[in-house]
């Protein structure tokens, strides 16, 4: 069995390096990415605020169940989590898969995905700084570092720390839930 991640997004504003590296990273290792988003068809990358590039959904977030995937995969970019927050079926898969103790990793701008979803009472994580008072006001501990692993939640604060959001995150999968999928 292959153990398959889920990389979830809205279908614009992808940090394209936050969804590649982690991705080809996870493929590497011999693991079966598969790309979530709210509507099927294609998500546009981004290089900072310059369109980069497309990339095919597997999936749409309402077809998706938490027990397909051994972990979960949130990329930054600012224009992506803001738009992923306020769709519905998109929050409570996050708020699923947080529950569900399998690995969920975020970089960047995507914690406000785990704010939205209600999930850091009590969690200590990382994230570009600009969202350090959204993590504190929804009951977390915002801390200055590469990578914060607390419990299943993985976050760093930028692309510069996609080595150690990558080493911590096939870490968890290997550690973690073992082979979900086909």
């Amino acid at each position: 069995m292959t153990t398959r991640i889920a990389f979830l997004t809205a279908n614009e504003g992808i940090e394209s390096v936050e969804l590649t590296d982690p991705w080809k990273a996870a493929a590497d290792a011999g693991h079966a990415p598969e790309l979530l988003a709210p509507e099927a068809g294609t998500v546009s990358l981004f290089e900072h605020l310059d369109r980069s590039s497309e990339q095919t959904v597997d999936r749409t977030v309402s077809q998706a169940s938490v027990d397909d995937y051994a972990a979960l995969v949130l990329p930054g970019g600012v224009a992506n989590p803001d738009a992923l927050r306020l769709d519905t079926a998109a929050v409570e898969f996050i708020r699923d898969f947080v529950a569900s103790g399998k690995p969920v990793a975020a970089i960047c701008h995507a914690p406000w995905t785990l704010v939205e979803a209600g999930v850091l009472e009590g969690r200590t994580l990382t994230s570009f700084p600009s969202l350090a008072t959204d993590v504190r006001n929804a009951g977390g501990t915002w801390t200055d570092e590469k990578v914060v692993t607390d419990g299943n939640l993985i976050t760093s604060r930028n692309p510069d720390d996609l080595p150690a959001f990558i080493n911590a995150l096939l870490e968890a999968v290997a550690h973690g839930a073992g082979s979900t999928g086909a």
